[in-house]
C-alpha cells in the first residue's frame, strides 16, 4: 500500500546514520518485525529506497539508514512536516512463535536497527550488536531501555569488545534457543554455520539491491537451497528478506 506519510523527526543517531520518524497509522497497524518500507525520493531518482523498520510506537514508524549515495543523502535532508511517498510494510519478517526462553538477536552495522523492534517482542532479550568503530554505534540506550542484555563489538576495539558478533555468539550458543540476525552477508554466513552446527533455530535477514520491492523484477534474487542439492532463486523483497538459515545458499 502506498501512503503519503508526514515526517515528524529527522536526527543523526551516529556519525554516519540518520533516524527518520514518520506518521502513518495504516502502515503502523500492519507492521511485523523484520519488514521494511520502500521510499520514493525526489523526481531525479528513478528507484525507491528500501529501509528496514526500526521501531513502531502507536502511529509513528522509525527507520534508520546510513548515507551510501545521493539518494540516501537526499533522504537525510528531509524536514519535519515534509511528506514522503512510502510503500509498505513489505516482505516477510521474523518468526518468533517458537523462539524459546533464550533467543539471541544479532545486528551488524545498519543491520542493528531492525533488531530493536524484534527484540522488544520478548522479555529480557539478549542482543549482540557489531559496528566498525565507536563512531558507528547507535541504539544502545534503546536496547538498555527494553532490558536487553547487550554485548557490543567493534572491528577496531574502539568501543566494547574488540572482535566480531560471531565471537560472542560462539560463547552463548550453548544456551541459545533461537537466533535472529541482520547484517552483512559474510557475518550471516558464519552465524548460520554456528547455529546449524549446534542445531539452533536461526533466521537471517538478507540485504540485496532492489527495484520494485514487490517481486515483479529480478534485481533482488538470492540463492536458496533446493531439493537434491540444487539451487533455486527467490526474491528478497517478496519471499524474504527473512529466511531460515538452513535454506540460504551462502
Amino acid at each position: 500500500m502506498i501512503n503519503l506519510s508526514e515526517v515528524t523527526k529527522n536526527k543523526m543517531v551516529s556519525s554516519y546514520a540518520y533516524r527518520i520518524d514518520f506518521k502513518n497509522s495504516e502502515i503502523a497497524e500492519k507492521v511485523k518485525v523484520g519488514q521494511f518500507v520502500h521510499i520514493k525520493l525526489s523526481e531525479e531518482f528513478t528507484l525507491r529506497r528500501p529501509i528496514s523498520i526500526c521501531d513502531v510506537k502507536n502511529d509513528i514508524i522509525s527507520i534508520i539508514f546510513e548515507i551510501r549515495g545521493k539518494g540516501t543523502e537526499w533522504l537525510s535532508k528531509v524536514k519535519k512536516g515534509d511528506m514522503l511517498d512510502i510503500l509498505g510494510p513489505l516482505g516477510n519478517g521474523f518468526d518468533l512463535s517458537n523462539c524459546g526462553e533464550n533467543p539471541i538477536f544479532i545486528g551488524g552495522g545498519i543491520g542493528v536497527p531492525p533488531m530493536l523492534l524484534t527484540a522488544k517482542q520478548v522479555e529480557n532479550p539478549t542482543v549482540i550488536a557489531g559496528f566498525r568503530n565507536k563512531d558507528y554505534i547507535m541504539l544502545l540506550d534503546k536496547f538498555k531501555k527494553i532490558g536487553a542484555e547487550t554485548y557490543v563489538t567493534t572491528d577496531d576495539g574502539s568501543f566494547g569488545r574488540h572482535g566480531f558478533v560471531t565471537d560472542v555468539l560462539k560463547e552463548k550458543i550453548e544456551t541459545a534457543t533461537a537466533v535472529y540476525a541482520c547484517g552483512p552477508t559474510p557475518m550471516l554466513k558464519i552465524i548460520a554455520e554456528i547455529c546449524n552446527e549446534n542445531d539452533v533455530f536461526c533466521e537471517v535477514s538478507l540485504e540485496e539491491r532492489m527495484a520494485c520491492g514487490v517481486g515483479a523484477c529480478l534485481v533482488c534474487a538470492c540463492k536458496i537451497k533446493a531439493e537434491n542439492e540444487g539451487i533455486e532463486f527467490k526474491h528478497v523483497c517478496k519471499d524474504g528478506p527473512v529466511f531460515n538459515s538452513k535454506e540460504v545458499a551462502f
